[in-house]
């Protein structure tokens, strides 16, 4: 295992290019085994995540190739088992989404229970609630088996707006006899950007965007090339970033519509940045951090829900920067009952935090951060601490940075591109 040793208290400058989105890449890796034919697909981060799921695709039979560095044509017409790596599933909380597309395609499905981030409770019962209503059957032990005779598509309300829950029950859909429609559906960006991918691969789906989605399930779907989208969470984490260091970045290839919570939830730290119509986004070094009291005074609140409401994966992110802004502000985790204990490291940097309970923390500031040592339990809470690192005074270490690197590509060469003073040791 490696850490990171960071100097921080540097101010930082350039443009920067954000890496294709994780939480699409998984998804669409998943999907690819709904046909034979060969998918290639363009701006493929290559984090720890993707290589795990594509290294489960190659020990069920799929051939994978790499044309260059974010570029990959998978094909998985050697496929014909639905029976998971254990070690591997155990590895990456993604692997639950081949449980949809191998189950349309082979028509059972053993795995064990997915690994990943440890943020509390993670329920599966909308997957496979999802996958019954479909006439999955399921058997839940140590081991998941799933099988169909034949998927047949049916009127699905979800119990939750579960992403990765609707995830499969789109995948499975695709190829199931008749119509499905999927209600409570999730609708984030990467949600849209699987439907996407499944039309250009021939599905029929309709209400993109929307928490109502309809699918016409195909006889077969064909191979397609496709392009992933920019990750909206990577640039949410480098605005943080930049307004922290007193930082000038541009950031380049933004979707401004996966950005206008965000953007919100910023303004209320006392942070703007602009987006142009050349698809930049230009982040000031002069920043007010003035947190805006609600209406009446009010301590103003940041709470995450599904989308389009603000996106869990920004909570930690957003308590850091907060760390260095004039005011207080509550910021309330809805989504998981474990999101919040990363805190601690924050507190021990010098961060003025006071967790209420496993789903709220008050932040007053600002209060100078100094180096620590510091250890990342998930990817997102990592990146938080390395921005902390960054802005901290002194000498910091990260442990654990294996958590970054599944959801961060590349991230301290990008880092000291910008003149950030970080280094990858052997911990």
């Amino acid at each position: 295992m490696d850490k990171f040793v960071v100097e921080g208290g540097n101010k930082l400058s350039g443009t920067l290019k954000p890496s294709g989105s994780k939480n699409e890449a998984l998804p669409i890796i998943a999907a690819t085994l709904l046909t034979d034919d060969p998918v290639t697909l363009y701006n493929v981060p290559v984090i720890a995540d993707v290589l795990v799921i594509l290294q489960i695709l190659e020990e069920l039979g799929s051939s994978v190739e790499w044309h260059d560095k974010n570029t990959v044509t998978i094909c998985n017409r050697g496929v014909a088992s639905g029976k998971l790596p254990f070690d591997l599933c155990r590895r990456l909380r993604a692997s639950i989404l081949l449980a949809g597309p191998l189950l349309a395609r082979v028509g059972e499905v053993t795995m064990p229970p997915p690994g990943g981030d440890v943020l509390g409770r993670r329920r599966l019962d909308t997957h496979f609630l999802g996958l019954a209503a479909l006439g999955a059957s399921i058997e839940a032990d140590q081991l998941f088996r799933l099988r169909a005779g034949e998927l047949t598509g049916g009127d699905i309300f979800l119990d939750q707006p579960s992403v990765t829950g609707t995830e499969n029950v789109i995948m499975a859909a695709a190829l199931a006899k008749g119509r499905t429609i999927i209600r409570n559906a999730a609708c984030e960006p990467h949600v849209q950007g699987l439907c996407n991918l499944l039309i250009a691969m021939g599905a029929q789906i309709s209400g993109l965007g929307s928490n109502k989605l309809v699918i016409e399930g195909q006889e077969r779907l064909n191979g397609c090339q496709y392009r992933i989208s920019s990750d909206y969470l990577e640039i949410g984490s480098f605005i943080g970033l930049a307004a922290v260091t007193g930082s000038e970045l541009t950031i380049t290839d933004v979707n401004a519509e996966d950005l206008r919570m965000i953007r919100l939830m910023y303004a209320k730290l006392g942070i703007e940045f602009d987006l142009r119509s050349d698809g930049t986004l230009y982040v000031p070094a002069d920043q007010s951090m003035t947190i805006m009291p609600d209406f009446g005074q009010e301590t103003p609140v940041i709470d995450d829900a599904p989308w389009p409401m603000m996106p869990t994966d920004m909570m930690s992110i957003m308590i850091t920067v907060a760390t260095q802004c004039r005011g207080t502000v509550l910021f309330f985790e809805k989504m998981f009952d474990g999101r919040m204990f990363f805190i601690d490291n924050l507190a021990r940097m010098g961060g003025n935090l006071i967790l209420c309970d496993p789903h709220r923390v008050v932040v007053t500031g600002p209060r100078a951060l100094i180096g620590s040592a510091v250890e990342s339990p998930d990817v997102r809470a990592g990146m938080s601490l390395l921005i902390a690192s960054l802005c901290a005074k002194g000498e910091s270490t990260i442990y654990n940075i294996q958590q970054i690197d599944r959801g961060y590509e590349n991230i301290e060469n990008k880092l000291i591109q910008l003149g950030a003073n970080i280094r990858r040791l052997p911990a």
